[in-house]
C-alpha cells in the first residue's frame, strides 16, 4: 500500500551525540534541496545551555536525509538557536540566528541580569553552495536589537524574501523581544513581550528594524512569530500569545514590506490551540495561505494544518497529522505538486524526533 503522505526523521532523540532536536526550521533551495535546521541540544532538552544548530539535506524532497552537520555554535558552550532561514532567488541561503551565554537563562535575561556579551546578541552566515558549507557568522546585533530590549529570538522557522512590488527582493525575518519592567514587576511577565521585523534590502549584507509591536496592556503581546508574503505583495505575520485576548494566536498585515504594521497584532480567535509557536505559509497554484501548528486547546498535541482562502480572515482544518503530543513545526513548498511540514513530535512527548511529512497541496486547497 502507497503511504499517502510519506513521513521521513531527520532527527531522533539521543543520536549524534545530542540529548534532544528542537525548534525546526525548512527551506527548499533553488536546486530542490530540502534544508532541515534545527537545535541539537547537549544536556537535556532545555532551551538553555550547550545548544548547537545543525542541519540535515535532502535531495529528494526529505524521504531520506544526508549526515548531520553542525552550523552554528556558541564558542564557549552556550547557546546558538532560533534557526531562521530563507533561500534567496540568487541561491544563496541566509540563516539568521541569536546566541547567549553557557550560563544563561531567559529568566535571567528577561530579569536584567546579564552582561550584554552573555545576553542575546544576533548573527547572519550565508551559504553558497546548496547548504554544503557555512562560512563563518557575522554579528549584527547593533543593527537589530534596541538598547533597552532583554530577551530577543528570531522567528523560528523560514524568513522570507519579497518576490513582488517596490520591496521585491528585501529579506524579512520576523522576531520577538521584551521590554524593561516597570514598578514592581521583574520583566518576566508576559505583558512585556512584543514583536519586531529584520530587514536586509541588499541580499543580507546590512540589515535594520522594521516594524515594532509593543504595549504592555497585558491584552496583545506577541512572541514567536512568523510570516509570508501574500499575493498582492502584502506580508502576513501570525504570532503566538498568551496574554488575555482570545484565543492563543494574532496576527497582522504589513503594506510596505514589513517596515510597518497596517494595524497592530489583533487576536486571531480562529487558530485554537496551546501557547506554541506555528508556521504560516502562501501557496500558489492552488492559491491557498496554510498555517501548522498543534489543535488541542490545552497541549501541546495534534498537529494540524490549516488553510485560509481568505487571506487569514477565516480558517478550517485541512490536514490532521495525527492525535499524538506534538509542538514546533515549519511549513515550505517542496515542489509544484508538495508541501512539506517539519514538525516536532512522539508517541509519549512533543520532543521525540522532528518529521517531515509530504502533503499534496491540491488536497489542502479550501
Amino acid at each position: 500500500m502507497v503511504d499517502r503522505y510519506p513521513t521521513s526523521v531527520p532527527y531522533r532523540q539521543r543520536t549524534d551525540g545530542y540529548h534532544t532536536y528542537r525548534i525546526p526550521a525548512a527551506v527548499v533551495t533553488g536546486a530542490g534541496t530540502v534544508l532541515a535546521f534545527a537545535e541539537g541540544r547537549y544536556v537535556s532538552a532545555g532551551d538553555s545551555g550547550h545548544i548547537d544548530i545543525v542541519l540535515k539535506r535532502s535531495t529528494d524532497g526529505g524521504r531520506t536525509w544526508g549526515a548531520l552537520q553542525v552550523v552554528a555554535t556558541e564558542p564557549r558552550r552556550g547557546t546558538a538557536g532560533n534557526p531562521a532561514a530563507v533561500a534567496l532567488a540568487d541561491g544563496r541561503i541566509v540563516l539568521v540566528h541569536v546566541r547567549q551565554g553557557p550560563s544563561v537563562t531567559e529568566d535571567k535575561i528577561r530579569r536584567g541580569q546579564v552582561s550584554a556579551a552573555d545576553g542575546r546578541r544576533v548573527f547572519v552566515q550565508v551559504s553558497s553552495d546548496d547548504g554544503v558549507t557555512w562560512p563563518a557568522p557575522r554579528e549584527i546585533t547593533g543593527s537589530v536589537k534596541r538598547a533597552e530590549w532583554r530577551w530577543y529570538a528570531t522567528a523560528p522557522g523560514h524568513a522570507v524574501e519579497l518576490r513582488h512590488g517596490p520591496h521585491a527582493g528585501r529579506i524579512v525575518v520576523p522576531g520577538n523581544h521584551s521590554l524593561p519592567p516597570a514598578g514592581s514587576d521583574n520583566g518576566t511577565e508576559g505583558k512585556y513581550d512584543g514583536g519586531h521585523a529584520l530587514l536586509s534590502d541588499d541580499g543580507g549584507q546590512t540589515w535594520h528594524i522594521g516594524y515594532v509591536d509593543d504595549n504592555p496592556d497585558g491584552y496583545v503581546n506577541v512572541n514567536e512569530t512568523t510570516a509570508t508574503e501574500l499575493p498582492d505583495g502584502r506580508l502576513y505575520v501570525n504570532a503566538r500569545t498568551d496574554s488575555t485576548a482570545p484565543g492563543t494566536r494574532a496576527d497582522a498585515y504589513s503594506s510596505d514590506g514589513g517596515q510597518t504594521l497596517d494595524q497592530p497584532f489583533r487576536p486571531q480567535a480562529g487558530l485554537a490551540g496551546p501557547v506554541v509557536e506555528g508556521s504560516a505559509l502562501w501557496c500558489s497554484s492552488p492559491d491557498v495561505l496554510l498555517f501548522s501548528g498543534p489543535a488541542a486547546p490545552d497541549a501541546r498535541a495534534l498537529m494540524t494544518v490549516r488553510a485560509s482562502g481568505d487571506l487569514g480572515v477565516t480558517w478550517r482544518v485541512a490536514h490532521t497529522v495525527s492525535g499524538l503530543p506534538a509542538a514546533y513545526s515549519d511549513l515550505v513548498r517542496v515542489d509544484g505538486d508538495t508541501v512539506g511540514l517539519l514538525f516536532e513530535t512522539g508517541n509519549f512527548g512533543p520532543y521525540e524526533i522532528i518529521a517531515f511529512r509530504r502533503l499534496p497541496v491540491a488536497e489542502l486547497t479550501p
